[in-house]
């Protein structure tokens, strides 16, 4: 079912006159004061309906509302309202009856501002006509996609800017320090340093008789050891390291 439409007041201005034309002779513009503006064939009020997209001006009797004239409107500016040359207040109407046929008169307000009405009521509704034509056609015709991928060959270089807290600026290459040989880190400063015990000194002795140290629960676990085992089997401690047991 095809959508309804309704017609639509555009304008009304209530005393518009009505004049007699002279053919015209040559293809120049026409000219109010070749008229007889002082007699108008006609009185009466302007509507200006549209129903859709197209739009007429109707001309009408102030009292009954009978229709004198039926201007239809194609496009504005075109053949069916052309404005004069020597005036903004008069204007040429093609009219057209039920059977087609067209005829010219002359039109007239007795105000500039009411013509100027006209002129925007005018340009309104074809600058509508126009944006609705663009809606349809942008439904009917698909639009062009972007392409916005890679092409073959093609690269993005991105430039990166790393600001401190302090506001300095830092580069966006992080450099590493070296380590040691193999890839292992070096000591911490100042770390204790193991010495080993020299020969004689007295972690050297055995334990007391009064009191054992560690070296001396080492010394006389070596010594049971060597008590144990055949007498074969046990070595003499040479005399260089008499403070050590051999195993």
């Amino acid at each position: 079912m095809a959508e309804m439409e309704y017609e639509s007041v555009v304008l009304v201005k209530q005393e518009v006159f009505v004049y007699k034309i002279p053919p015209r002779q040559s293809n120049r513009s026409y000219r109010a004061a070749d008229w007889n503006l002082a007699e108008p064939i006609w009185t009466g009020r302007l509507r200006m309906v549209a129903k859709g997209k197209s739009l007429c001006v109707k001309l009408e009797d102030k009292t009954s509302g009978t229709l004198f004239a039926n201007c239809p409107i194609e496009s504005y500016p075109g053949v069916a309202i052309e404005a004069v040359s020597d005036s903004s207040r008069y204007f040429v109407l093609r009219i057209q009856d039920d059977n087609g046929r067209t005829a010219s008169i002359g039109l007239g307000f007795g105000d500039r501002s009411d013509s100027f009405d006209m002129n925007v009521a005018l340009q309104d509704h074809f600058k509508w006509v126009k944006n609705e034509e663009k809606i349809e056609k942008e439904k009917v015709e698909p639009k062009q996609q972007l392409d916005l991928g890679f092409k073959e060959g093609e690269t993005i270089k991105i430039n990166m800017k790393i600001t401190k807290k302090d506001g300095s600026e830092a580069s966006s290459r992080l450099s590493s320090k070296k380590t040691g040989a193999g890839g292992l880190l070096p000591p911490p400063p100042g770390g204790n340093k193991v010495t080993l015990p020299q020969a004689g000194s007295p972690a050297h002795q055995p334990a007391a008789a009064g009191g054992q140290t560690e070296w001396g629960e080492f010394t006389s676990a070596g010594l049971h050891n060597a008590n144990s085992e055949p007498a074969a089997q046990t070595a003499t401690p040479s005399k260089a390291n008499a403070n050590w047991v051999q195993f």
